[in-house]
């Protein structure tokens, strides 16, 4: 190889391992310029979720109920509610009410720095085949799952039948 003024020999290895940290980088960076649609949070953050104003009004029959409740997303990634469990029932589903006909969903979308509201005459929970009717006053564990954050266990308060939170 020639040599002289300006041209340094540089080893083969020395340019295999420039090569790699270069392609290297280029992936993180292109990792860190996702989409802003990802779904899980990825490069668009993460999701922080919290639930507040939850409550059940005593059912007027003994083997079905309702549950309200918000939940916040402080982050910048969205998140999904994809079901509940509770000891109360093994068939807990989502509704959403169009009109007046309520319809079952699988999810509901928890959007990034936005809210999911739970409430009387929109989305909401059923809760079929209870294995006790809940008194006014007790407390019930919800425990709510989503499609990237952990699960959240809430203790819901049980409140009269006609009970609707003041705005």
């Amino acid at each position: 190889m020639p040599r002289g003024p300006g041209i340094r020999h540089v080893s083969k290895t020395t340019v295999a391992a420039a090569v790699s940290l270069a392609l290297g980088l280029t992936g993180v960076l292109l990792t860190a310029c996702g989409s802003d649609g990802d779904s899980n949070g990825g490069a668009a953050g993460a999701p922080e979720l919290a639930v507040d104003g939850a409550y059940l009004p005593r059912p007027p029959t003994p083997d079905m109920a309702a549950g309200y409740l918000s939940v916040r997303n402080s982050g910048s990634g969205g998140d999904k509610l994809t079901s509940v469990t509770t000891a109360l029932s093994d068939d807990v589903t989502m509704h959403t009410t169009e009109g007046n006909a309520m319809r079952k969903v699988t999810e509901f979308e928890v959007p990034a720095d936005g809210e999911l509201d739970l409430a009387r005459g929109g989305n909401h929970l059923m809760l079929a085949k209870l294995t006790r009717q809940p008194k006014v006053g007790e407390t019930v564990t919800l425990t709510l799952h989503f499609a990237t954050s952990q699960p959240i266990e809430v203790k819901v308060p049980v409140k009269p039948t006609s009970y609707r939170p003041e705005d």
